[in-house]
This record gives C-alpha cells, structure tokens and sequence, in this order.
C-alpha cells in the first residue's frame, strides 16, 4: 500500500504545477495536502484515486466546484477536510463514510440544503459557508453518532429540530449565526455530556429552557442576540462548570441570580447586557475569583456599585493557561465593539456597567492591575473620579460620560500609558486638564464637554495660573487682575507705615527718653563730623601735591591750617 502524506505548517507554501491530464502512476489510501497552492481548480488527477479513504486538501486555493466523477468514485472516507477553500457547488448525500469519520467543509461556498450522510460521521464542520433551509429534522435519527456539530454562520431557517434529543453522546452543538426561529426545545436532558452550546445570533423565542440545567459537564452556554424572555431558570445554578454565560441582547426580565457568584466559581465571563433586568448588583459575584469579562450594561440596575468588584482576581492576574476552545465574544471596548477569539480572549478585562440608573461613587478599583476596559457612563454617580485609577497601567479604555462627576481630573490618569479611549464628557469636573503623558493626544474637545468647570486645552476656556480657577471671559479676567494689583498697593501701604514707626521710633524715642544716651550720640556725631572733614581735607593736599610738587608742602600747612 502507497501512501502520499504532504503536511506542512500554515506558514509555508507549496505550489504544485502538474498538466491537466496527469494520471498518477499510484493509488495512495492518504492524501494531505494542507496550507499549498493545489487549486484554483479541483485537481483532476484525483479522476482515477479510488482506494482514497483519507481526503484533506485543506487551504489550498480551491475556488472551483467539485466535479461530478470525484462523487462518483465511491469513496469510503475516514476523513474529508476541505476547509479554508472557496469551494462552490451541493454536496451530495451519496457519500459513504467509515464509523467515526471526520467532516469538515468550513470556510467555503456551498450552497444548498445540510446534507444528510450515513450514521458513521462523528464530527461535522460547515460553518461559514452558504447552507440554507432548516436542519433536517431527523438529523438526530440519520446521524445518531454525532458528537461534535457546527453549522454556524450559513443562512439556515426553521426550528431547532427535536431529534437531537437522540444525539446522546453530543459534546458540542453550536447553530449560532442563522435564522434559527421559534422556541427552545426542552430536549437536554438527553444531552448529558455537552460542554458547549452556542445558539447566539437567532431569532428563537420563549423563555429559557429550564432542561439546560440537567447538562451538568456543561462550559459554555451561549444564548446572546435572540428574542429570549422570562427570567433566568433557577435550574442553571446545577451547571456548576460554566466558564462562560452570554445572554446579552435578549428579552430577560428579573434580577441577576446571586447563585451565579456561589454556585458557579469556575465562572470567567458574564454577559447579560441589553437586557431588563433590574435591582442591585449582587455582591456575590465578586466571590468569582477568575472572572475577568463582566457586562451587564444597558439593563434597569439601580442601587450601587459594590466596593468588592474592585476585589475581583481575574482582572489583577494573567490567565495564560485558559483557553476558551474556538469560541469567540463581542466586548464593547474603546467606543465600539470588537470580536475576540479564543487566542485573544483570556486576555481581556472588561467591566461594562453602563447604561444602567446606579448611584453612589466609583468604587476604589486600584487592585484591578490588568483592567483594560472600564465603562460606568450614562449612570448616576457621583462624588470625585479615584485618585487611584491612574495605578491601572494596563487600561486602555475608560468611559465615565454622562454622570454626575465632580472635582478634579486625577493627574494621576496621566501614568495610565496605554489609555487610548477616554470620555469624560457630561459630568461636573472642574479644574485644568492635565497634559502629559497620554493626555497630549485626547485633543477632541468632546472628550470633555459638557463639564463648565473644565479648563485648558483642548477646550477654549483658558486657566488662571493663580490659583487654577477658569477664566470665563475678558472682563472676568480684567476684574480679576485689578483686584490683585489693589491687594498689593494695599500691601505696600501697611509695609510702609510699619518700617516708619519701627524705624524712627525705634532710634528717636530712646533718645528722648534717656538723657546719658542722647549726650553719647550727639558726642559721636561730632567726633564722626571732625574725622570726615580731617580726612577730606588730607586727601585735597594729597590731589594739590600731585598737580604742584614744588608747593606741595606750604600748600598742606596752609590748608592744613584753614
């Protein structure tokens, strides 16, 4: 038995240019070909390749349609990978497989409706691609042995058929990014080791199902971008092992569990935005320990914020050993949003309380040293903006818009070096805005308008470098000046008068008070008067001497004597 292998790494390139009519003179059982140049077309020297069972020709710039005698070959297949193409065309439900194939046509062009295959496939991946119509709904009883399914991002409408309730041995089912409609099924209670179920981005309705709550190996439960209603079943708090909870941008009502922070530890990441509920924010979610992606912006939350979310360890250390195995999650981050993968995604910190009616102050947060994202505006807090977060060296995002803020701008925000999103606007902050650091690129004067008291560039309201107050305009600046020049003649007055009486009462009124004193001074005035006029007049004779010589000296006897 031949066998022709060919893996290569992703970051190699291998071209094979062979003629159109090439007949292979073996008949390989393997074929890799992976991360090389076979295409654009199908390659037609597979014509006569009949004993084939393993088929990966997987990233190899195929953009052509499978031809029709590559189907008639009557392959028994172990493995069929063609990812990572731009493959077009039906496939066939002809295709015959071995018991635990592997099938996966991701990243491609197929059109058409799934295709149903022989009960043998295991695993099957056609994610991103053009299928369309509803999941068959006897998938359940063609393919029983299925454990692994992801038929994300097509165009596939309909229910969620209930036969796979018979998929016992299901781990991962993830139909996310359809057209899904209708309600949940409650068919999990036959599903007992699902670790992932991702049904996000749909159009299903109803509440819930309370059957989820039986998937006790259950990691991550995904349900965001739906029409879901009701509250949350109590039920949920049985999957003790979720790393992961998205039911953002749904319809759910209630308030947030607090089972969630005492029954679920190995929760990471929290998503319930866009929804209505209300109440407090339960302090018990601060008892997760590695819960680093909190969201529960644009709800009804009132009350405050509690201190210990400051408190939470996921978001003060690096999670370099997570992994969150291909899935992917929106975080709303510096003004927009972004899609971050597994590789990434254990590498952000996020806390998203936005959008909600909370009051109080911002909690002190200085322990939350690998925060990257923080969002409290459109809220009610107030009180001063923490001196503290400057000491969030890693945050790169930072939104407190549109609360009731007051007092300064903490310099301190200006040792935050990898702040790259700031928004400030629509509070009551005062005083100058600082300039170094990362300050000198916010120069978009929205980033703090809205705040009267606010001064220095980039707004147009000047600082006093006085004492720090705004200068609101020319004639607010004339009085100002005027009144200080007045504060320092004021001042210069009282100087004066006070040298004056110090001064010449200090010397005059002892004199007049003690007669022994008075007589020694004028005594030393006098004999002061004599030496001066004695030394003048010595130093005259010296000049006359210099300018006569030969009088020098009748000129100093008679000067001397006048």
């Amino acid at each position: 038995m031949l066998i022709a292998k060919f893996s290569l790494s992703p970051d190699l390139t291998l071209f094979f240019n062979v003629s159109p009519g090439w007949i292979p003179p073996f008949k390989p059982e393997f074929l890799k070909l992976r991360s090389c140049q076979v295409g654009p077309k199908f390659p037609g020297w597979l014509r006569n390749q009949d004993q084939l069972s393993t088929v990966v020709l997987r990233n190899t710039k195929v953009s052509d349609t499978i031809p029709e005698w590559f189907w008639e070959l009557g392959l028994s297949l172990d493995e069929l990978d063609l990812g990572y193409n731009q493959i077009s065309g039906r496939i066939p439900n002809s295709l015959k497989f071995r018991p635990q194939s592997i099938v996966l046509l991701h990243w491609n062009c197929f059109q058409g409706p799934l295709p149903l295959w022989s009960a043998n496939v295991s695993e099957l991946y056609l994610y991103n691609n053009s299928f369309f119509g509803p999941i068959p709904p006897d998938i359940g009883e063609k393919m029983p042995l299925l454990t692994d399914i992801d038929i994300s991002s097509n165009s596939l409408t309909g229910a969620i058929p209930s036969s796979i309730s018979n998929l016992t041995t299901l781990t991962s089912l993830v139909v996310s990014n359809n057209y899904l409609s209708g309600e949940t099924p409650e068919i999990w209670d036959n599903l007992p080791f699902l670790l992932a179920l991702d049904m996000s981005n749909n159009s299903l309705s109803g509440k819930i199902p309370s059957s989820i709550g039986s998937l006790s190996y259950l990691r991550f439960l995904m349900l965001s971008d739906n029409h879901l209603s009701g509250k949350i079943p109590t039920a949920l708090q049985n999957c003790s092992n979720m790393d992961t909870v998205d039911f953002g941008n749904n319809e759910l009502t209630g308030k947030i569990p607090e089972w969630f922070g005492e029954r679920i530890p190995t929760l990471l990441i929290l998503r319930l935005r866009s929804n209505f509920f209300h109440g407090d924010i339960p302090g018990e979610l601060c008892n997760l320990s590695g819960l680093h992606i909190l969201d529960l912006a644009e709800n009804n939350r009132s009350g405050s914020i509690p201190p210990c979310v400051g408190n939470l360890k996921g978001m003060a250390m690096d999670l370099q050993s997570e992994r969150y195995e291909g899935r992917c999650l929106w975080v709303a981050t510096k003004g927009t949003g972004y899609f971050y993968t597994a590789s990434v995604l254990y590498l952000v910190n996020s806390i998203d309380l936005s959008s909600n009616r909370l009051g109080g102050e911002v909690p002190e947060l200085r322990n939350l040293s690998r925060l990257v994202t923080l969002n409290l505006s459109r809220n009610h807090l107030t009180g001063k903006i923490p001196e503290s977060i400057g000491s969030l060296l890693r945050l790169e995002s930072l939104d407190l818009s549109r609360n009731q803020l007051s007092g300064l701008i903490p310099p301190s925000m200006a040792a935050s070096t990898f702040l790259a999103h700031l928004d400030l606007s629509y509070n009551n902050l005062t005083g100058e805005i600082p300039t170094s650091n990362q300050f000198q690129t916010f120069n978009d004067p929205s980033i703090y308008e809205g705040n009267p008291g606010l001064c220095a560039v980039p707004l147009p309201t000047k600082c006093s470098r006085d004492d720090g107050e705004v200068s609101r305009s020319p004639t607010g600046r004339k009085q100002e000046t005027e009144g200080a020049d007045r504060k320092e003649q004021m001042g210069l007055y009282i100087s004066t008068a006070l040298g004056f009486i110090v001064g010449f009462w200090g010397v005059c009124g002892t004199l007049v008070i003690k007669n022994s004193w008075r007589l020694a001074y004028f005594q030393f005035v006098n004999n002061m008067k004599e030496r001066i006029i004695i030394l003048v007049s010595v130093v005259l004779a010296r000049l006359r001497g210099l300018i006569n010589p030969r009088n020098k000296r009748t000129d100093l006897v008679l000067d001397f004597v006048t």
